[in-house]
């Protein structure tokens, strides 16, 4: 009895889980700028955005549907903790309702992994890392975010540094 997970190579199932958390941060980020609930968000992007064709001949990936549903549940879950998390690991005069949508949602995504999942963290910072370098290939957001997730990371998981 196999399932379609067994037949992956390690390297794509790599892939899929950094497309989840992609796609995570961009659900959190439609669901606070649009307001809609978790369950609708994450349905439009399971029928939407997981594989769908974004020309012709280039598809998205598909994503770890587990870890993108466990993600944005935990985001909600845990967002207080999460985001009190961020605060501390933010500048005093910048608490996290005052930072770009984008990166609120993705520290929401990261924090919800390091609190609630079992992902080593530096798997974490380094996921996450990549995915604001994808929202912003231009700028230095991507040692900013790696800064804050260390920060969370050491208070989450003190016993993994």
């Amino acid at each position: 009895m196999s399932q379609i997970g067994d037949n992956l190579s390690g390297n794509q199932k790599r892939k899929m889980k950094s497309a989840s958390r992609l796609f995570a941060v961009q659900a959190l980020f439609q669901m606070e700028q649009s307001e809609q609930g978790l369950d609708k968000v994450r349905q439009e992007f399971l029928d939407h955005r997981f594989g769908a064709e974004l020309e012709a001949g280039v598809d998205m990936l598909e994503g770890d549907i587990s870890l993108f549903s466990k993600l944005l549940e935990n985001a909600v879950s845990y967002q207080a903790k999460v985001d009190q998390m961020t605060d501390r690991a933010l500048v005093a005069k910048w608490p996290i309702d005052r930072i770009d949508t984008t990166m609120r949602a993705l520290f929401r995504a990261a924090g919800a992994e390091l609190v609630a999942l079992d992902t080593p963290p530096k798997v974490v910072i380094s996921e996450f890392v990549s995915v604001a370098e994808a929202f912003f290939p231009e700028g230095k957001e991507g040692k900013f975010v790696n800064a804050v997730l260390d920060h969370m990371a050491r208070e989450a998981k003190p016993e993994a540094f």
